[in-house]
């Protein structure tokens, strides 16, 4: 089982989208530790949306598609529509 996820980092006001095929709580730990890249730049990344693949491309598939929007607006009515 793979995910494509959205994590939020309220001190940067940004989202990040990424795939895995890890557990979800596993990759945001890995996130959050010591690293390089985008998301060492804040500590305090949450899960805020996720969606379930059988295969690790199709994971990545869609992150691209996601990340192809370039709109935080579209992200957020993607999250708040996973809400209800």
């Amino acid at each position: 089982m793979c995910y494509c996820y959205i994590l939020f980092s309220k001190s940067l006001n940004k989202y990040y989208v990424g795939h895995s095929c890890e557990i979800l709580q596993e990759r945001l730990r890995k996130h959050l530790s010591d690293h390089k890249g985008f998301t060492s730049k804040a500590k305090d990344w949450i899960i805020v949306y996720s969606e379930i693949f059988n295969s690790k491309n199709d994971a990545y598939k869609r992150e691209q598609e996601i990340k192809s929007w370039k709109s935080s607006s579209k992200i957020q009515k993607l999250i708040e529509s996973s809400a209800t």
